[in-house]
Order: C-alpha cells, then structure tokens, then sequence
C-alpha cells in the first residue's frame, strides 16, 4: 500500500508540468524503478520525489528534448525505441540498488543527451502546404501533447475559376500541393449554375481515381460548382472547388461582329470616302444594279427581234 502511495506522488510530481517525450513513452513503474535509489545527499536520504524533479527539470523542460522529438508521421516509435534505449538499462541498472544525486544528474544528462541526438536524425516534416486540406505527412509530433499536430486548415479549398464558350471542350482538375496517400478515391459531384460550397447543394457525378474530369462539348446547363472529394479510407482529405462559366455561343458572335466593326470604324478601312461637295459627286451604280440593267436590255433586244 506505501508503494502504490509513493508511486501515485511520483505520478504527480512527474506530471506536475508540461509533458514532453519522457512522459509519452516511459512506463511509470520503469520511472518507480530507476529512482528508487535516489539518495538527496544534502539530508542523506532516500528521496523519490527528488529523483522525479530531476527527470521533469532534465527531459520535461529542456527545448532540445522537445525539439529533437518533433518528428514526422510514424516515427513516433523510434523516438520510444530510441528513450527506451536510454532509460531502460538505468532503470534496471538502479533498482533496489542507492545512488547519489550526482550520479542521478550525470547518467540522466547523459541520456537525454543521447536522446536528442538520436532523434534529431529521424526525418522532418516537409511541413504544411496552404492553404486548405488535412495533410497527415505535413503533421509534427508533440511531445507536450504525445500527439500529432496538424496542420489545421479547413478541408475546403477557395474556387478555380474556368471560362469557357458554349461547345467547346473544357476539363477541371483535381489536384493539391501535398502529397497524397496511397489508398485515396475522388468523388466529384457538381451543383448546376451556382457558385457555392454548400453540401446539401451537390449531386453526384462520377467517383474512381482520376483527378480529370472532362466535357467534350459544353452547354449552359453545364455551368456552376464542381466539387472534387478525395478520401483516404473513410476519411475526407480535401475538397477542391471549380465555378465552371459559360458564355453562349450566340454572345461571343455577336461580340466578335461588335469588334470587327469597332475596328473597322477606328482604322478607317472598308469605306468609300465621300467627298466634300456631295451635290457635283458622281455616285456610281453597284456592279449587280448594272448587271440586272444590261440582262434586261439584252432581253428586250431580243423579244423586238422575234
């Protein structure tokens, strides 16, 4: 009962602060072992708890400790494998067995040394890329929290917007910044001739793997929000957002005549200058006014004949 006591104080002395990679991966009772023979050498004697602050001051609040356990995703159990290493042949080493303080700071120092310079040798996040998206490889493990820290932005992505003419060909694609696990599906679904990011408001299309999605010849009802969904397993990773414009085909052509008359009219080309004094101006017929002229002359001439 003394011991199941001693260690509950210990509990509370090692988690009296913020946490760190000591107390995400070290067993307790391993903890209870190593300092069961810490000798306070100021009093002469054995003081648990002061073996507990050394490892808080020592492993909980130093920045290189912390540091060296922000690793990427799945090294987290190298970072245990690579305490366990450190701490586990001291617990066994210490238990039952008394030790001065200043043996405790020397072999602990020394452990956390070799601690971070271990894991500071496991790979780095590439770190997080805005700006929308649950990116899993951008995540840094914590080990204040003995979590992983995403990166935190919304999973929906801001809008693409494509122009396109009625008829024509058009494609909206469905890619990010980050790296993509492997096991992922894309759903793309589509809401007609709104500009939204409502869910409720989109129907399915189509789902695979292929981040294209394709219209051979576009029409007006294909105008509005397409929304690509990719998922790894159950989870939703991002969404991607494309505001799809038609132009009718009968606008572009009546814009296309507004320029070239524009045109036209700014270089002064296709037109017959008129001059000045139009009352003495000779104003020629048109060639198909002068050619109905003589056919009918010609038929005339003929009929009088006979």
């Amino acid at each position: 009962m003394g011991s199941f006591v001693l260690l509950l104080v210990c509990v509370g002395l090692l988690f009296s602060t913020s946490l760190s990679c000591y107390q995400c991966f070290v067993d307790l009772t391993d903890s209870y072992r190593l300092c069961w023979g810490h000798i306070w050498t100021k009093y002469n004697v054995r003081n648990v708890g002061s073996c507990f602050r050394t490892l808080d001051r020592i492993f909980n609040n130093d920045a290189g400790v912390i540091e060296a356990g922000r690793v990427g995703e799945g090294y987290d159990k190298q970072l245990k494998e690579i305490l366990d290493a450190q701490i586990l042949p001291l617990a066994k080493e210490f238990d039952k067995k008394r030790n001065d303080d200043v043996v405790y700071e020397e072999r602990l120092q020394t452990a956390a040394d070799n601690f971070i310079a271990a894991a500071s040798k496991l790979p780095r996040v590439s770190g997080c890329f805005p700006p929308c998206g649950f990116q899993a490889r951008g995540a840094v493990y914590n080990c204040a929290t003995c979590e992983y820290d995403s990166c935190e932005f919304p999973l929906d992505c801001p809008f693409k917007e494509i122009k396109v003419t009625e008829s024509s060909g058009s494609q909206m694609w469905c890619n990010v910044s980050f790296q993509l696990p492997n096991d992922i599906e894309m759903i793309w679904r589509f809401a007609e001739e709104v500009k939204t990011q409502q869910v409720d408001q989109f129907r399915e299309v189509t789902a695979g793997l292929d981040p294209l999605y394709s219209i051979r010849s576009t029409s007006l009802q294909h105008q509005g929000t397409y929304q690509c969904e990719i998922y790894s397993g159950r989870r939703s990773i991002v969404r991607v957002y494309s505001y799809l414009n038609v132009t009718p085909r009968a606008v572009v052509g009546h814009s296309e005549l507004q320029e070239t008359f524009d045109q036209s009219v700014l270089s002064g080309e296709g037109f017959v200058p008129v001059p000045d004094d139009s009352s003495h101006a000779l104003l020629l017929p048109p060639t198909l006014l002068l050619t109905a002229c003589f056919t009918a002359v010609f038929h005339l001439f003929f009929l009088f004949l006979g």
